[in-house]
C-alpha cells in the first residue's frame, strides 16, 4: 500500500490524487484489532493481481475493489463488506465517477463475502485473490489460521471451532475453491490439503 501505487491507480481511473483517502484507508488497515485483515492483505493481493491483470475485463476496477474491500472490518459485525462497498460508493461518487463504475465496484467488494459463486470474470479473478491465501505453503497458512483467531479471540472456543469449520468446510464441499483456470491450477490442491488440515485440528482441539 505506497503512496505511488495509489497515485497510478487514481490516474488511470482519470480520478485526482485522493492523498486524503489513501491516508484514511493506511490508517484503516492499521487498526490494532487487525491481525490478518491488514495493510499486508492487500499488499499481497495487489500482487497478485499484477501478474493476472490480463484475466480480467477492468483490471483497474478490481485493484480499487482491493483497496476498499476490507476497508471497514469490525470482528463484531456481519456488515463489513456492505460498509466497505459503502465506503468505495461514496468515494466515487464525491469524485464524480461514471455510475457503472460505482455499480461495479460495488459489485466486486461484496462478493468477497464468498457466499456465492461468481458470475462475471471480475469477480472471479477477485475472489480467487483474496482466497488465494488458502493454497499458500503451510506455514504461512498456519499463520493465516493464527491471524484469523486472534481477530476473533473473543469468541469462546467451543464456538469458535464450530463456526470456523462451517466457513472451513463451505469451501471443501465446493466442486472448486477457486473459479479462474489459473488460480484453479496453482492453488487449489495445495487449498484442499490446507482446509483438510485445518478442520482435523478444529475437532482435536
Amino acid at each position: 500500500m505506497t503512496p505511488a501505487r495509489w497515485r497510478r491507480l487514481m490516474q488511470a481511473l482519470h480520478l485526482p490524487p485522493n492523498t486524503a483517502t489513501f491516508d484514511a484507508l493506511r490508517a484503516a488497515y492499521a487498526e490494532r484489532h487487525r491481525h490478518y485483515h491488514t495493510g499486508e492483505h492487500i499488499h499481497d493481493c495487489l500482487e497478485k493481481l499484477a501478474i493476472s491483470r490480463h484475466l480480467a475485463p477492468s483490471p483497474d476496477a478490481i485493484e480499487l475493489a482491493i483497496w476498499f474491500h476490507d476497508a471497514v472490518y469490525n470482528p463484531y459485525r456481519a456488515d463489513n463488506e456492505e460498509k466497505s462497498a459503502d465506503w468505495a460508493a461514496r468515494f466515487l461518487n464525491d469524485n464524480a465517477a461514471d455510475p457503472a463504475l460505482v455499480e461495479h465496484t460495488r459489485h466486486l467488494i461484496l462478493a468477497t463475502c464468498h457466499d456465492a459463486p461468481a458470475h462475471d470474470p471480475d469477480a472471479a479473478l477477485l475472489i480467487d485473490i483474496d482466497l488465494s491465501i488458502l493454497g499458500a505453503d503451510e506455514d504461512r497458512f498456519l499463520a493465516f489460521e493464527h491471524a484469523i483467531r486472534r481477530e476473533y479471540r473473543w469468541v469462546p472456543g467451543p464456538l469458535y471451532r464450530r463456526r470456523r469449520g462451517d466457513i472451513l468446510r463451505s469451501f471443501m464441499q465446493r466442486e472448486r475453491v477457486f473459479h479462474t483456470e489459473v488460480f484453479h491450477g496453482r492453488l487449489e490442491t495445495r487449498a484442499r490439503v490446507n482446509l483438510a488440515g485445518a478442520l482435523e485440528r478444529l475437532q482435536k482441539s
